[in-house]
């Protein structure tokens, strides 16, 4: 046997322990980064193993201020009833929140970004200069979309009908930091001229826009959706919290016990029904 086999190695450039000190991302813990470092830059420069600047922070940290809660969705009545259930496992109810995290709640974020993403890769020669050439750009790929018979993630809300009051924010603290790249562009554009092509206005919604910003900080594609379900953790020990304090889960799972209505079968069609009974 090799020595290297007797005495593996796992490198890490993260957190490593002796018996006295801490380090993390090659700095001391207790004396370089606590009360030093603020949890959005830590939790950038974890990610991307550099430290993000002033203006990368800012936008970071808006970004989880806009997805950490947005009232009694479903990730929110989950984590509650879920801590209903078992008052025990408040790990449980927290996980039961997070896992719904998906195409319709928070994973719009990783979505609208990966989409923004193709996009732009798929251009060839230099990127749009002006909001004319962004808008050229956007409405091709409005109209793609259109006749592909598929949706544009980031674009429209069932509660902000009018407008999501996080994006025009987030899109002011991008440009105020100058980090108003090219996602930001594209999705932008998308909102001037989706009406052209889909005959109706809809909002650029908050998740959408967030996408956009992640992705123009370089921050890895395949972690967006992560950075959501980190904002939202925070949304969901508030939840728990206002649960402990002012508890609505029990009602919610009486409403729909004492509401519930017995009604006959309605199996699915089988293999043979939906041929019409006709095989091979």
């Amino acid at each position: 046997m090799s020595e290297q086999a007797k005495n593996p190695e796992y490198p890490t450039a993260l957190g490593a322990s002796s018996p006295t000190t801490i380090t993390l991302l090659g700095h001391d813990l207790a004396e370089d980064v606590m009360g030093t470092v603020s949890f959005g830059e830590l939790a950038f420069w974890l990610a991307t193993q550099r430290r993000p600047g002033p203006g990368e922070t800012r936008v970071f940290e808006a970004v989880l201020a806009a997805l950490a809660d947005h009232g009694f969705t479903p990730t929110a009545i989950t984590a509650r009833l879920t801590y209903l259930s078992a008052p025990d496992s408040l790990q449980g109810a927290l996980a039961a929140g997070l896992l719904g995290g998906g195409s319709r709640f928070l994973g719009v974020t990783e979505d609208c970004g990966r989409f923004l993403h193709e996009v732009l890769d798929g251009i060839e020669g230099e990127w749009p200069t002006d909001d004319a050439g962004w808008d050229e750009l956007a409405l091709a790929t409005v109209q793609t979309r259109r006749k592909a018979g598929t949706f544009i993630p980031g674009l429209g809300h069932h509660v902000h009908k009018e407008g999501d009051p996080r994006t025009p924010r987030l899109l002011r603290i991008a440009a105020e930091e100058d980090r108003f790249g090219p996602h930001l562009s594209l999705f932008a554009a998308i909102g001037r001229v989706h009406p052209q092509v889909l005959g109706k206005t809809l909002p650029l919604n908050g998740a959408g826009v967030c996408g956009a910003a992640l992705a123009d900080l370089d921050l890895p594609l395949e972690l967006l959706r992560g950075f959501a379900l980190l904002a939202r953790t925070a949304g969901l020990i508030g939840q728990l919290s206002e649960e402990l304090r002012h508890p609505v889960g029990n009602e919610i799972f009486l409403s729909v016990d004492r509401n519930n209505r017995s009604v006959a079968p309605d199996p699915y069609p089988s293999d043979a029904d939906a041929d019409g009974g006709r095989h091979g």
